[in-house]
């Protein structure tokens, strides 16, 4: 195969498919992520769905990786979901987020096990709280008591078309003065030892596991279960109908990951490419100078 004045054989061919074929992988493993939870991550356990449930809605997704990005936002028409935060918060980080909610914003805190989503609720004056006792229920369940099915939902704009949530290995929520709006089954148990079985000492009742609550001009939404938002459980009913009402109607929704330890590193550049313009007049510069240097080396072939 001849090109100009140049002869291209097969080495040359395959050398620059193997090229392509790298660049391709490498731009692929920098732009994804395999965290739990991840917003670019589109395995079982990624968060990548709800991306899908906003653009379906009509929404503009903002994945944020700085508490400072709330100030970007009309906060009455964006609602935020801090997924299960894998560090704490500082006190000016917790002031950005209740600025944000105070002003009209909605947040929704999801966590189960970890420290720090009611680390946060603390720190935006929130009272709800999450309980990390393991909630079990062995006959509204999907699969196994350890994936209890909440059977009992309040009437409200949030839970629209909601009937049930599937949960997967969830803790429960202590309302205080929020209002309740999901419970578990009355079959649902508190499994306090973690053995898997109901004791002499647990005792089956209905426990909260999604609660709202007035702050400011805003709403604080408290999930006691961060995988309902994952990929796989999102096709569990009707934890896609949740998504969808906790988005509807709001023009913008945040995907905070400013307490999330892995960050696909494409996307984290392409954030700080927009947020600065001295580094895209640099990429801008950098881009002119390589096309001016492809078509010089093209003329001399």
């Amino acid at each position: 195969m001849r090109v100009g004045s140049r002869e291209v054989g097969s080495p040359h061919l395959l050398a620059a498919a193997l090229l392509v074929t790298m660049l391709l992988g490498v731009g692929v493993g920098a732009s994804t992520s395999s965290s739990t939870y991840g917003a670019f991550n589109a395995a079982w356990d990624g968060g990548s769905g709800i991306r899908g449930v906003a653009s379906d809605a009509g929404a503009e997704t903002e994945v944020v990786y700085n508490t400072t990005e709330y100030g970007e936002v009309d906060p009455a028409g964006t609602v935020a979901f801090v997924i299960s935060p894998e560090r704490g918060y500082t006190d000016a980080e917790a002031d950005r987020i209740e600025a944000f909610v105070r002003a009209g914003g909605t947040v929704v805190v999801a966590d189960d096990f970890r420290p720090h989503g009611n680390d946060l609720l603390g720190r935006l004056g929130a009272s709800a709280r999450i309980n990390q006792t393991p909630l079990r229920d062995d006959r509204h369940q999907y699969k196994s008591g350890a994936l209890p099915v909440a059977t009992r939902v309040a009437a409200d704009p949030l839970t629209r078309d909601v009937t049930q949530l599937t949960l997967n290995h969830p803790a429960t929520v202590t309302e205080n003065e929020s209002t309740v709006l999901v419970r578990s089954s009355n079959f649902s148990y508190l499994d306090r030892d973690d053995d898997g079985e109901l004791d002499e000492s647990e005792t089956l009742q209905s426990h909260p596991v999604v609660t709202t609550e007035r702050l400011g001009a805003g709403d604080v939404v408290v999930v006691s279960d961060p995988s309902v938002f994952i990929n796989a459980m999102l096709e569990r009913p009707d934890n896609r109908a949740f998504a969808e009402a906790l988005v509807a109607d709001r023009p913008t929704v945040v995907l905070d990951f400013s307490h999330a330890e892995e960050r696909p590193p494409l996307q984290v550049a392409l954030r700080a490419l927009r947020g600065s313009g001295g580094l895209q007049l640099l990429f801008g510069g950098v881009v002119v100078g390589a096309v001016a240097l492809v078509a010089r080396s093209g003329r001399r072939s």
